[in-house]
């Protein structure tokens, strides 16, 4: 078998490894392929605990449940769990039966300590787990036998179904409570999933090798590196230039490789993952109601699609997107109106001055709206949200904001924000964003409820969906939260993506599928998200 040296540039990537050739960490290779793909970030850690693949998106552990494409939203079937939950009448009680077959990395044999390990790890508060919230609905966790657990809630909730993606890590593992940023497991993961890191080196590169014991079969990609490019257009040329077999990218800078003749391949998955900027209600601009309505009627979409998106995304009016089907309300909308929105100001009392910002009581009709600047899809929408806003008479200031300064200045500075962590169910996309219970800044969760919005028809609509067991019940709930966002609105909210990818010889592998994901994007993501499965295609 012929070998492709990796790293070689204007060449693809995608090798047949020579069977038993060492490897540079001096494992053994078995035949396989490697993928070498690029992304823009890395992750902070590889620790469950500490929030790595909430979502069911890790290569490195596995959940009790893990994601399958479906027509519509994503469905849930079993992983390390032998078959779906088992829920009793009120569903506070969630029984799931453990597979017999599972080893972690370090050849360990999977079993029930280690669910309740993982899962009481994150509500000790001696973890100090960023999890903890998602995860308030749960008393304890009970081992039944050594393949057997039963989750005891404290009130029914109806999509815990999507809490158990989270990966599980072994209990021998964790040691003594500790905060997880003193975790080994963040630099040092040991999961039971498809993939087990082999190296690291932090800001350049990561490799994961497949598990040969991997109770789901070996994968055939058994070698996967993931290469750090925060700069998207250098991305984008190295792409070009044949260093990478995939990569995600911002829509203006995927569609050149549409019309490409090298073997490479657009790929636009739909999302849940919307982009908006947040009106804070502590600023004496952002939390006037009718500078929010105003700027909601000023802000022109289908323009931002058009251009920004290079047509990749829908319109946003609430946090509610399409792909909700039922749960969506299609009357929750504002029409594209700046006449109207110059109406609503001149009797709101915002009185245009001569050098064009109103001012009302002595305030300026003006504020800043930070990004953060690697981001450069954020900057677009951002300078689109200036254009607009200008046009009626709003000076909006673009600011490039580095992450850890950005964080404290969310009570005071509107931002362009993203979200949909869960595009599974309505509940994970909205209540963090909008019970008034986070809206209290929080300097270690700061992008919980990031506008502090206050509202107890909203509240109490979020407690009903979380909590109903009727379906008829939660979609009304969740389409009253969507016609009070239309009336007293704390977001601009601008646009759902639609994330692109480009990848090098998708012909040449079966089970690539498209899947509708979260905010959470990149190269977990993708045509990659579900790599486990893929398969080499007869001749290729």
């Amino acid at each position: 078998m012929n070998r492709v040296l990796a790293g070689t540039a204007a060449a693809s990537l995608f090798f047949l490894a020579a069977c038993g050739e060492s490897t540079d960490d001096g494992g053994t290779d078995t035949s396989g392929y490697e993928l070498v793909l690029a992304d823009s970030y890395e992750p902070d850690n590889l620790n469950p605990i500490a929030g790595h693949g909430e979502d069911g998106s890790s290569k490195i552990y596995d959940g009790l449940l893990r994601l399958a494409q479906h027509d519509d939203l994503p469905v849930l079937e079993p992983a390390l769990a032998t078959e779906l939950p088992e829920v009793n009448g009120d569903a506070t009680e969630w029984t799931v039966r453990l597979r017999d077959d599972v080893t972690f990395h370090n050849g360990a044999t999977f079993g029930a300590d280690d669910v309740v390990a993982t899962f009481e790890a994150i509500l000790d508060p001696a973890y100090a787990s960023p999890l903890t919230s998602s995860y308030d609905m749960v008393d304890r966790v009970e081992k039944v036998d050594d393949h057997t657990v039963r989750f005891h809630l404290d009130y029914p909730h109806v999509p815990f179904d999507t809490r158990l993606l989270l990966g599980i890590v072994p209990a021998t593992a964790l040691g003594e409570p500790a905060p997880v940023e003193e975790s080994s497991l963040n630099t040092e993961p040991m999961g039971a999933g498809p993939y087990r890191l082999v190296e690291w080196r932090r800001g350049e590169r990561m490799v994961l090798e497949a598990y040969e014991d991997y109770w789901g079969g070996q994968p055939e990609v058994t070698r996967l590196t993931i290469v750090s490019a925060s700069d998207d257009n250098v991305r984008a040329q190295r792409m070009r230039s044949g260093e990478f077999d995939g990569a995600w990218l911002p829509p203006k800078l995927a569609a050149p490789f549409s019309a490409a003749a090298d073997g490479t391949t657009v790929v636009a998955n739909p999302s849940a993952d919307w982009r908006g900027v947040t009106m804070p209600a502590g600023n004496p601009v952002t939390g006037d109601p009718d500078i929010r309505q105003a700027l909601n009627l000023a802000v022109d979409r289908e323009a931002m699609i058009s251009t920004v998106l290079a047509g990749h995304g829908v319109p946003a009016y609430t946090l509610i997107p399409e792909v909700f089907g039922d749960y969506h309300d299609p009357d929750a909308v504002f029409g594209y109106d700046p006449e109207r929105a110059q109406r609503l100001l001149d009797d709101a009392g915002w009185v245009q001055g001569d050098d064009g910002t109103r001012v009302k009581d002595g305030q300026r009709a003006e504020f800043t709206v930070m990004y953060f600047p690697e981001d450069t899809l954020r900057r677009d929408l951002g300078q689109a949200f200036v254009s607009d806003a200008r046009s009626i008479g709003i000076e909006v200031t673009l600011e490039a904001v580095d992450r850890p300064e950005f964080r404290p200045r969310i009570p005071a500075d509107a931002g362009v924000l993203g979200g949909g962590d869960f595009p599974f169910d309505p509940d994970p996309q909205v209540y963090t964003a909008l019970h008034s219970r986070f809206a209290d800044h929080d300097e270690a969760n700061p992008f919980l409820n990031p506008t502090g919005f206050r509202d107890d028809a909203v509240d109490a609509a979020l407690d009903l969906g979380r909590r109903s067991l009727d379906d008829d019940e939660r979609v009304g709930a969740y389409r009253e939260i969507q016609r009070r966002l239309v009336e007293d609105p704390p977001y601009v909210m601008l646009v759902f993506l639609d994330h692109t990818y480009v990848i090098r010889d998708a012909d040449a592998w079966a089970n690539i599928q498209p899947i509708i994901e979260p905010h959470a994007h990149g190269v977990s993501w993708g045509p990659w998200w579900n790599l486990r499965d893929w398969e080499r295609r007869d001749g290729e």
